[in-house]
């Protein structure tokens, strides 16, 4: 296409709501426009990006032997209530009444759809399994929308659902969604992991989040530097330890005055923060439980749900009305349940708490209390991986894609049961799998940019290549030239801009690569005169010049 046939509109400025890079160069390409909180319109050029990120998560899904549906974004209350999601799913779920006063929701997911349609037409375990996928908007109230289009109100995502007869069906799927994923990433262009996940509100057992790794992702995760350990921080799970020093030192009460947090205790006693036991007051349904972790450690609070169940930190008056001091809390002279993280009840001779104002105890052990041991913290990086392999490393990432082992939570709620081979009914078991489509392409972003844009993977760029004609619109040579090379690569069925705005030779170049169009061709009066073009690729620094006829073979050369 041409230049001038398409509403690009470039910004030098990005907005200043705009906090990440990605939003920031989304608007200033003019892929998006914004058109309320957590709303944003999609340019031609975005739509461009977006068709092909839906076409590689097609062809990928099709493969895998998915089928694709289309259901609807509004969904009535009834599927929701019958799931017990209604109410459970909390404010994100944009409830509203039409104008018979019934109740409908705007689709956040589509588990209760789905497991709907399986029940009317699936019947017999001779159809099984089966799996179904769509591309859809969906719609989130996010109480703070942030970050352009990484987290919107209204995003466009992939989600499949598949139906089993049993688990080992379903672990078939899941493997094969698994490798689809890896599939779709690899043909987009990111540098991802997959890591082990917790399963959040969508509920099930095993699964799998996808992360594009960025400086700007709101995820850690974990993953070996010997091994292909991966794994969310929340799931990185560490096993019991077996003690290895022996006491030695006296015990001492000491006077720390004002020192109440674990930086300045370990500063005016001059030891390691890993040598300090931290212990936290949670509040809990049946009372209050007393955590010990290192020092140096932080507590998982996923990992703390998942054994106490739901939990707040304790108030100043709760501690207060258990006769602790806040800020020397200690481990000894408690009257609640004390549970010690595995890497902290391994230590001897430490430093806690005295319970008693400005006061810590030194050389302290656990011979001393009683308490139960559980694996509380979050991982940190150097920990030794859960595997047994080499070290774990800690990066930022995005997620962009979760996979999930739903198993009957929705098919047994809603009645999704088929005629097993004895001739009686089976619930079916259920995986799900979505892709963010909208925020692969501002992770995408987050990871391939530099300083004058954005520099998008060949296979998403909106454009493989841009010729900037320099005065275009008043030498006939260059004209011509440019003209006759837009035509060759039309006919080889190259994606090609020709940049024919009446534009000094900067701002095309600019705009060029602010879009991230990965290969740029330049012609002059000069170039006409002999025989050359110029050629740059976006992602490397040097210019080369290449003989006009030789033009088209060459970048067909550097396409393949």
């Amino acid at each position: 296409m041409k230049t001038t046939q398409l509403l690009i509109p470039t910004q030098k400025e990005a907005p200043n709501d705009a906090q990440i890079i990605s939003h920031q160069l989304m608007i200033r390409a003019g892929l998006i426009s914004k058109l309320a909180s957590g709303l944003y319109s999609y340019l031609p050029m975005g739509v461009r990006i977006l068709k092909k990120v839906e076409n590689i998560i097609r062809e990928e899904m099709d493969k895998a032997g998915s089928q694709e549906v289309l259901m609807p974004v509004t969904q009535p209350a009834e599927l929701w209530q019958e799931s017990g999601r209604w109410q459970e799913y909390g404010p994100e779920l944009l409830r509203f009444n039409d104008r018979h006063g019934r109740d409908f929701c705007l689709g956040p997911t589509h588990e209760e759809v789905i497991t709907n349609l399986a029940a009317q037409y699936i019947r017999s375990y001779k159809q099984l399994p089966m799996s179904f996928y769509q591309v859809q908007t969906k719609f989130r109230d996010e109480i703070r929308p942030r970050f352009g289009v990484m987290r919107s109100r209204e995003f466009i995502m992939k989600d499949a659902y598949s139906f089993h007869l049993d688990q080992a069906s379903l672990q078939q799927t899941y493997d094969t969604m698994h490798q689809t994923y890896c599939n779709i990433f690899d043909r987009l262009g990111l540098d991802y992991r997959p890591v082990l996940a917790d399963s959040g509100s969508i509920g099930g057992d095993a699964s799998h989040e996808f992360h594009v790794l960025a400086d700007s992702g709101e995820d850690a995760i974990c993953f070996s530097d010997e091994s292909d350990y991966a794994a969310n921080i929340e799931k990185v799970a560490f096993s019991k330890m077996e003690a290895t020093c022996t006491p030695k030192a006296q015990q001492e009460s000491v006077l720390t005055k004002k020192k109440t947090n674990i930086d300045e205790v370990a500063e005016f006693l001059s030891v390691e923060k890993s040598s300090c036991i931290k212990t936290l007051i949670i509040k809990v349904a049946d009372g209050f439980k007393a955590l010990a972790l290192r020092g140096d450690h932080e507590l998982n609070e996923i990992k703390a749900q998942n054994l106490f169940g739901e939990f707040e930190l304790a108030s100043d008056e709760d501690i207060k009305s258990l006769g602790l001091k806040k800020g020397f809390i200690g481990i000894k002279g408690l009257n609640i349940e004390l549970i010690v993280d595995y890497s902290a009840s391994v230590l001897c001779d430490f430093v806690c708490g005295a319970n008693e104002w400005d006061q810590h105890i030194i050389g302290v052990n656990w011979q001393e209390v009683e308490f139960s041991e559980a694996d509380l913290r979050n991982a940190v990086e150097g920990d030794p991986s859960p595997d047994g392999q080499g070290k774990l490393v800690i990066k930022r990432g995005i997620e962009v894609g979760h996979i999930f082992q739903l198993g009957d939570k929705y098919s047994k709620a809603m009645n999704s049961n088929v005629i097993g081979e004895a001739g009686k009914a089976v619930t079916t078991t259920m995986g799900c799998y979505g892709i963010g489509v909208t925020r692969v392409i501002a992770a995408s972003i987050e990871q391939n940019h530099d300083a004058r844009g954005i520099i998008f993977p060949e296979a998403i760029a909106p454009f493989q290549v841009v010729i900037v004609p320099i005065n275009y619109n008043k030498s006939t040579r260059v004209k011509d030239l440019a003209d006759s090379l837009y035509q060759q690569c039309l006919e080889v069925g190259i994606e090609v801009l020709l940049d024919d705005r009446k534009e000094r030779a900067g701002i095309m170049f600019a705009d060029s690569e602010l879009l991230g169009i990965p290969h740029r061709i330049v012609l002059s009066d000069t170039h006409a005169d002999n025989g050359k073009v110029e050629y740059k690729a976006r992602n490397q620094s040097d210019k080369v010049e290449v003989d006009y006829e030789q033009a088209l073979s060459f970048i067909q050369s550097k396409l393949n």
